[in-house]
Parts: structure tokens; C-alpha cells; sequence
């Protein structure tokens, strides 16, 4: 499975994003789906997650402000960023999973090359 994370950029804090990441070499509505972000010198974060079934959960530092989605007929899953902060600065990853996932899990089978999301002042 290969996957294209994109919709990143420069946002001014308060602002929104809406990232997409497309899916291709593979049965998407197979796969639990999830985004992480990594910020200069901290460790991969883990920021939401969809199963197959569209059941989702975010991480409690963006719940209320960021959504997760998935579109199996267009192979794709999504990423709604509102109420942008100053820490929410990162490279932004989707990832796909064939088996079961927790929320917070790292078990993930695919991932994509990244998208910069860059909140200012």
C-alpha cells in the first residue's frame, strides 16, 4: 500500500487545515487508518485513528479541534484541523494498519512520506 499525505501549509494560529492522504496498491476499506505528527527533536505523537468500520478517536490534545474520516469509495482518509495552535506545528504522517489498532498504537504496517503543517503567530 502506498500512501500520499498532502493539504499541508503555513496557517496563522486559529486557523484550519484540512489534510488528505490518498491511498493506492491496496484494499482501503481493509485498513485501520490513522495520522501521527513529529515536531523538531520530539518523538513521533500519535494524533488520531479510524477503523474499518469508521469508528474513530483523537488524541486529548486535539480533541474538539481536529476530525478524522475516511472516504473507502475514493481511497482516501482525512484530517480536519481547527482552532490551529502554535503547538500543533509538525510534519503531519498518515499510516494504515491490517490488523486491529489501539488508539496511541505505533503498529502500523504503511505510512506515507509526510506533509509540513506550520502554524504562526
Amino acid at each position: 500500500v502506498q500512501l500520499q499525505a498532502s493539504g499541508g501549509g503555513l496557517v496563522q494560529a486559529g486557523g484550519s487545515l484540512r489534510l488528505s492522504c490518498a491511498a493506492s496498491g491496496g484494499t482501503f476499506s481493509r485498513y485501520a487508518m490513522a495520522w501521527f505528527r513529529q515536531a523538531p527533536g520530539k518523538e513521533r505523537e500519535w494524533v488520531a485513528a479510524i477503523r474499518r468500520n469508521g469508528i474513530f478517536v483523537v488524541a486529548d490534545s486535539v480533541k474538539g479541534r481536529f476530525t478524522i474520516s475516511r472516504d473507502n469509495a475514493k481511497n482516501t482518509v482525512n484530517l480536519q484541523m481547527n482552532s490551529l495552535k502554535l503547538e500543533d506545528s509538525a510534519v503531519y504522517y498518515c499510516a494504515a494498519a491490517a490488523g486491529i489498532t489501539t488508539p496511541g498504537s505505533t503498529e502500523y504496517d504503511y505510512w506515507g512520506q509526510g506533509t509540513q503543517v506550520t502554524v504562526s503567530s
